[in-house]
């Protein structure tokens, strides 16, 4: 539970009548004036006097030393006597409290208190509706009103809330601010600081204080015997202004007030160190990130006043005499909470409570005397966990938070989900070149279509029906291509069944292209349960593959196909790298004399070139790096969870006239246009040209068009088909392998990881900012801009890493996991 907006309490005594003054928010305040009763003034002497003579008389049994009546932390001389051992001083100590308490109530219930009540009581209901707890600021002049024991009254009783009031004190002058700079030590630093031990026994003190070693460091200093009151001072001294820095700083001792020197600290045997003496190295502490202070002492109101006037954080104190066994007893119980990590109110709330419930009957009235001073602008200290199961409970997700990071995780697994936003990503994309003018400049493209469309289908008087592909119309096409010199030719059709008569025309006429142009041919091929690469059947002997080559035509029209390993492609080997990899050696004029199919060759010739890229080819040439190329180890992996991480995506967002050419089989067979002249440097691909029945095992050789596409097609290419061809596809692989432009998209469930754990760390931010009272309404609507600001900056960020380094990174799931983190936050009503 978080502290909501606090509420400021000033009481001042002038003369026989008291202000009141509330305030809270942007300015509000409330003032009454009550009449101060002079009774409560006696009944307080006299609990007092009541109380020191049941402590000093009282036989309180503890195991840890060797008599049963440990004396008070504190050395002034305080009145009370023993009039006769036969009094019961618990039944009067239990009396003079509850007269004090009684009275002390009727005093504050009083007529002119109501709005005031009123006001704190209404603002106690509305933080437990948000499930806070309010704070009351209080701060008192004289010290005899801070005397009183404000943390027991009872506001909002009398209107039936049921929220939580804790009253935390603070002075009425702070001169010095608290530093609002965290600390960024690892572990917490606690400096235990043993003082003059006479009469007292620190052994359950100093237990105490280690139980924390698990999760703070703790060191001690004191006087030890032999050393002297100066050497004393030093030591302390020096360790309070340690460089180092603390977080928290105990003392146990003999203490009292002062009225000019802050109070005083016995720190040995007959010497006192007084907290002006010390300032000096108490700010030097402070800057150095000293957030809390206790003193397990007696009588400390001015020692808590004085540090917190010095820019302390918070300080607890007991305002009276104390015990040793009861202060011994207060300690453990804090300093448990405290190890749990709970913040130093809520840890001493719970010690008093253990006192008054656990303990009243041994220690009557001790729940009474602890009080936490706090200054206005710091927030309330806690040990911050330092484990690795205590981190795992920090970033642990809430429920709402859990069911969007399932949800996410799921989508970013899930395939039409992943192509939808790569789609639209590279629409975004292609967007984003148009605008930045980082579009790949005109070149002639290294890529040819040639495609049989259905105009092409209309204009030939053989072709008929165009499914399975007429072999007669395709050796037109192969003369055709052999009269333009073309040396590198892949034919995207699966030639798997017998055209008898017709097969014999398109063998001739590759034959005929082989031998006389030394033309390359690669047939399309795919994968069965039978055969890993089936293409031409062998009956039709059309061709044969130690003067020709197969490619596997099957892959996804998003991404880029490449062998598994380096070594697949003696076995098999996809169409589109396949092609880029002949056409890298073929025409890169560094590269001599690369082999040549050859009709009387009896060796593989797909294995002939792959030796010889291998053997010949210098590392450095485009050849043998794309030999070299293959899935990265994650990809092969992730394909067992059907995905496909880390493999590279074809992009789109490139002009389709920057990776190849159209050209309409009818325009290849009938016109002379001088484009067409010579395509000896081309790798020039015979494919459907989105005709109905194309395709492999009734599965449409056609697929939507990719947004990136669709925008530049509006801009640049009006007349082109409104989808895209398996073949257009195999043309832009062709061309990011021959211009090594590879996109590698990182996976959405990776990012969503990342924008959890950066979600959270702002949530944190934001919610540290809230806990200091410093969630004010410019630093919301600052955080907001920021993170909008964030999220933009991250996608345009993408944008250009895409563009310049060739790496997608996702934007839409990971920003919304992001903001499923922050926005509760970023809702959070402002502090005042």
């Amino acid at each position: 539970m978080t502290s909501s907006e606090p509420l400021r309490l000033t009481i001042q005594q002038v003369e026989k009548l008291c202000l009141f003054q509330l305030s809270w928010g942007r300015g509000q305040q409330l003032t009454a004036t009550l009449p101060y009763p002079p009774l409560l003034t006696s009944l307080y002497q006299e609990w007092r006097r009541v109380y020191l003579s049941f402590y000093e008389t009282a036989q309180i049994p503890n195991p840890l030393v060797s008599t049963p009546n440990a004396p008070l932390r504190g050395r002034a001389a305080e009145s009370g006597s023993i009039s006769t051992p036969a009094i019961d001083w618990h039944a009067r100590l239990v009396e003079a409290e509850a007269k004090l308490l009684y009275e002390f109530h009727r005093w504050l219930r009083g007529a002119e208190l109501f709005e005031i009540r009123a006001q704190i009581a209404q603002a106690t209901q509305e933080s437990t509706e948000r499930g806070q707890y309010t704070d009351v600021f209080l701060a008192c002049t004289p010290v005899a009103l801070a005397r009183f024991p404000w943390e027991a009254w009872e506001i909002g009783n009398e209107f039936g809330s049921t929220g939580t009031v804790r009253i935390v004190r603070t002075p009425a002058n702070i001169r010095c601010e608290t530093n609002q700079r965290r600390s960024h030590r690892h572990r917490a630093r606690i400096l235990a600081i043993l003082g003059d031990d006479t009469g007292l026994n620190f052994r359950i003190d100093q237990a105490a204080v280690n139980s924390l070693a698990r999760v703070a460091e703790v060191r001690f200093v004191g006087w030890q015997p032999g050393q002297s009151a100066t050497e004393v001072k030093d030591q302390i001294s020096q360790a309070i202004a340690d460089e180092a820095g603390w977080d928290v700083l105990f003392f146990a001792g003999h203490s009292n007030e002062t009225q000019i020197t802050g109070g005083e600290l016995a720190i040995a045997p007959g010497a006192s160190l007084r907290i002006n003496e010390i300032a000096p190295q108490l700010t030097i502490a402070k800057d150095n990130g000293l957030q809390f202070a206790i003193f397990n002492s007696c009588s400390g109101l001015s020692i808590a006043e004085s540090l917190i006037n010095l820019g302390l954080c918070q300080v607890a104190v007991m305002r009276e005499p104390i015990h040793n066994q009861v202060a011994q007893e207060f300690l453990v119980r804090f300093l448990q909470n405290l190890a749990a990590h709970r913040d130093v109110h809520a840890s001493l709330l719970t010690a008093c409570q253990f006192l008054q419930l656990e303990k009243n009957f041994t220690f009557p009235s001790a729940h009474l005397l602890p009080s936490l001073f706090r200054h206005p602008d710091a927030p309330l200290f806690r040990i911050e966990p330092v484990g690795w199961r205590q981190r795992l409970q920090v970033i642990a997700p809430t429920r709402w938070q859990a069911i969007a990071v399932a949800t996410t995780v799921l989508l970013s697994l899930y395939a039409p989900v992943q192509d939808l936003l790569l789609d639209r990503r590279l629409g975004v994309q292609a967007a984003y070149r148009d605008f930045t003018q980082q579009v790949p400049p005109p070149t002639e493209p290294p890529v040819t279509l040639v495609q049989i469309d259905d105009v092409s289908i209309q204009r030939s008087p053989i072709l008929g029906t165009p499914t399975p592909i007429n072999r007669e119309y395709l050796a037109s096409l192969v003369d055709a291509l052999a009269a333009r010199n073309t040396q590198l030719v892949g034919i995207d059709y699966l030639l798997d069944r017998q055209q008898p008569g017709k097969d014999q025309i398109l063998g001739r006429a590759v034959r005929s292209a082989v031998a006389e142009q030394g033309t390359v041919f690669v047939f399309g091929a795919i994968k069965t349960f039978t055969d890993p690469e089936s293409g031409v059947v062998p009956a039709s002997q059309i061709v044969d593959l130690n003067w020709s080559a197969e490619g596997l035509i099957n892959a996804f029209p998003t991404h880029l196909t490449l062998p598994t390993t380096v070594d697949q492609c003696a076995t098999v080997c996809p169409f589109s790298y396949l092609l880029s990899l002949i056409y890298a050696t073929y025409f890169d004029r560094a590269i001599a004399n690369p082999p040549r199919p050859q009709l009387s060759s009896t060796t593989h010739w797909r294995t002939q070139l792959l030796e010889f890229v291998e053997t010949t080819v210098p590392s450095d040439h485009l050849a043998a790096v794309l030999r070299r190329s293959h899935y990265h180890p994650m990809t092969n992996w992730s394909r067992t969870i059907d995905q496909l991480w880390l493999r590279p995506v074809i992009d789109y967002s490139v002009p389709a006239d920057r990776a190849y050419r159209r050209v309409s089989a009818w325009q290849l067979l009938e016109e002379n246009s001088p484009d067409l002249a010579d395509l000896s440097q081309q790798i020039v691909i015979i494919a459907p040209g989105g005709y109905g029945g194309a395709g492999i095992d009734g599965k449409s050789d056609t697929f939507p068009m990719p947004t990136a596409m669709a925008y530049w097609r509006d801009r640049l290419f009006p007349n082109q088909p409104p989808f895209l061809t398996g073949a257009e596809a195999h043309a832009y692989m062709s061309y990011h392998l021959l211009s090594q432009r590879w996109v590698v998209p990182i996976p959405d469930l990776w990012m969503v990881g990342v924008a959890i754990l950066v979600g959270k760390g702002t949530a944190m931010r934001f919610a540290h900012h809230q806990r200091r009272g410093q969630w004010s309404q410019n630093r919301r609507f600052y955080s907001a801009l920021g993170a909008s600001g964030g999220s933009i900056g991250y996608g345009l960020l993408g944008l250009q890493l895409f563009t310049s380094l060739g790496v997608l990174f996702p934007w839409v799931l990971p920003t919304v996991i992001f903001w499923v983190y922050i926005l509760p936050m970023l809702r959070k009503k402002p502090n005042a």
